[in-house]
């Protein structure tokens, strides 16, 4: 399987790097199958730093690796999934359990809903009823040393804003 990472720079062996703010999964490498997602985060991410190039990086998931990892899944965007990003975008959670985190991303437009809920303008089930109509596509996110493992690097390539 193929999966894509966005960023303002080609990224050939990543790294677990503590972020500048609060995501949905927590610290890790984040991923995804999508790859119209990947690329448009790479612009997004290169707009704001205004450094680098829209880059997007393409790895292949070692299968055999894969089935020796920690993995936390969530398939839709339910309770569970709810409290975990709600946590996590709130500085709470901390992953030393799982290798890897799949599920669905937390966009603008969804972050927009979390934050209506995390502020208490939402209940949970009005989150998880707004949440039913949006598209949300996937992330992996790579959150220990021995998940990374799982990735081989394979090309990369510029995104929309790249040069």
């Amino acid at each position: 399987m193929l999966i894509y990472h966005g960023s303002n720079v080609v990224v050939e062996r990543p790294r677990i790097l503590v972020p500048n703010r609060f995501l949905d999964f927590g610290t890790g490498f984040y991923t995804t199958t999508n790859k119209a997602q990947a690329i448009s985060f790479a612009d997004k991410v290169t707009e704001r730093r205004r450094e680098g190039t829209s880059s997007i990086s393409v790895y292949e998931l070692d299968a055999e690796k894969f089935k020796s990892m920690s993995v936390l899944e969530f398939q839709t965007p339910d309770d569970r999934w709810l409290d975990f990003v709600s946590e996590n975008r709130a500085g709470v959670a901390v992953n030393k359990r799982f290798d890897l985190i799949i599920g669905p991303v937390a966009n603008d437009d969804v972050y927009q809903t979390l934050v209506l809920y995390t502020s208490g303008v939402l209940t949970r089930e009005q989150t998880l009823e707004a949440l039913k109509v949006k598209r949300l596509f996937n992330q992996y996110v790579f959150a220990t040393e021995k998940g990374l493992t799982c990735l081989k690097f394979i090309e990369a390539f510029y995104g929309m804003g790249g040069k």
